[in-house]
């Protein structure tokens, strides 16, 4: 159910991304223009995530993502109406607050119903629904739009998956210790797997967690590679474009480096599962992955040198299924490093960190991308997560102590 959640949340999201191409023809954008319209998604998900998070370990995993998928299929479904730049920012601001819940909801629920030796995996199925949601989105919204001969419903008949998906997950979705599916066994197997002692630590306030160096280390470690996934989901159709490639005949380019990502998570929380079963400390296992695949991101620079779309289409997919397997490392790590009553908060704190660094970065690409090319912007995005993968390694500790400053 969360890896559907997630794919749904990512092909409501990636429609704009798809049609981006096609709405600068219309309207007669810049990639200036075009980065406003994504900006005001990216506003409101990277400040909604942190009050997601508190919401999340208040009101409950269900609850909590129950409004969520309700708000952004409403939100999505709603975008029709928008008759220009300005309205359509506001359609995609509002999607932007509900899909906030869904990072750290999800990673709540991997803490509640997983052990720390099968979070890695758990973590792994549900982000690859953003991968999977990435890759569907082309065909998709690209069939709806020929179809209709219309941006209008390819970005409104999305939202329908989403108001399907809440009616299944409140008959099947429950914590361990009210599910009514669960034998005695089965309860207790699940309940035990969790750390007690940390599991009766229940009130925390954001100043508490901002003086913990983890929580730092996390923070800086997703604001600063997550805009390099973004710009690849956000801006990969007109970068295409720029390299004089239909979208259409690029179609397979734009669908490979999000299968890769989907290989991506399975590989970054199937190794470090491995590792930790065959002895290693749980967070020296999720740091040898990041370290790996850190390096592994820099494949981005070569891009530079080439216009050739299997060329690029290669130098993609090796560095989003690094990114990913990266990425899952860091949703694991509040679960690994947390009580549970902590989990969504931390999350929704470094999804907010997350936000803020794609904000900037998307001014930053449309701005360079308008006045120079997407040269600089890939050779930025190659290094960057170099300088995420240090801070990770300087500020997590490898016993992962974090409940005093």
């Amino acid at each position: 159910m969360l890896f559907a959640s997630t794919v749904i949340n990512y092909i409501d999201r990636q429609s704009l991304a798809v049609l981006g191409p096609y709405l600068k023809r219309d309207y007669h954008w810049t990639n200036q223009d075009f980065a406003w319209v994504v900006i005001a998604f990216r506003v409101a998900y990277a400040f909604g995530q942190p009050a997601a998070g508190r919401f999340v370990d208040r009101f409950g995993t269900r609850n909590a993502l129950s409004l969520s998928v309700a708000w952004y299929s409403v939100a999505a479904m709603l975008a029709p109406l928008a008759t220009g730049l300005v309205s359509l920012c506001g359609f995609r601001f509002l999607l932007g607050l509900g899909e906030s819940a869904n990072w750290p909801a999800a990673t709540k629920a991997v803490a509640e119903w997983f052990p720390p030796r099968e979070r890695g995996w758990a973590v792994a199925l549900f982000d690859s629904g953003s991968a999977v949601g990435a890759a569907i989105a082309p065909f998709l919204v690209l069939g709806l739009y020929h179809a209709f001969g219309s941006w209008r419903p390819a970005l409104a008949i999305p939202g329908l998956l989403g108001c399907v998906w809440l009616i299944v997950w409140r008959i099947c979705y429950r914590s361990p210790e009210e599910h009514p599916w669960l034998s005695v066994d089965e309860r207790a197997l699940i309940l035990d797997g969790r750390d007690v002692g940390r599991m009766q630590l229940q009130k925390v306030t954001w100043s508490h967690l901002l003086k913990l160096r983890p929580t730092w280390g996390i923070l800086l470690g997703r604001s600063l590679t997550d805009p390099v996934w973004y710009f690849i989901t956000d801006w990969f159709a007109v970068y295409l474009a720029a390299k004089q490639i239909k979208l259409e005949e690029g179609i397979l380019a734009f669908w490979i480096p999000f299968l890769a990502a989907d290989i991506g998570n399975f590989l970054g929380g199937g190794i470090s599962s491995w590792l930790i079963a065959r002895g290693w400390n749980v967070i020296a296992a999720r740091k040898a992955v990041i370290v790996v695949c850190g390096i592994g991101m820099t494949l981005l620079i070569p891009t530079v040198f080439t216009a050739n779309l299997f060329a690029l289409t290669a130098l993609f997919s090796f560095s989003t299924c690094c990114y990913a397997a990266w990425s899952t490392m860091a949703l694991t790590l509040p679960s690994d490093l947390y009580p549970n009553a902590w989990v969504a908060s931390v999350s929704g704190i470094s999804g907010a960190g997350s936000g803020i660094g794609t904000i900037l970065s998307t001014f930053l690409i449309g701005w360079t991308a308008d006045r120079y090319s997407f040269e600089p912007i890939l050779i930025g995005a190659s290094l960057i997560p170099l300088l995420a993968t240090a801070a990770i390694l300087i500020l997590i500790p490898r016993q992962g102590e974090t409940h005093s400053a």
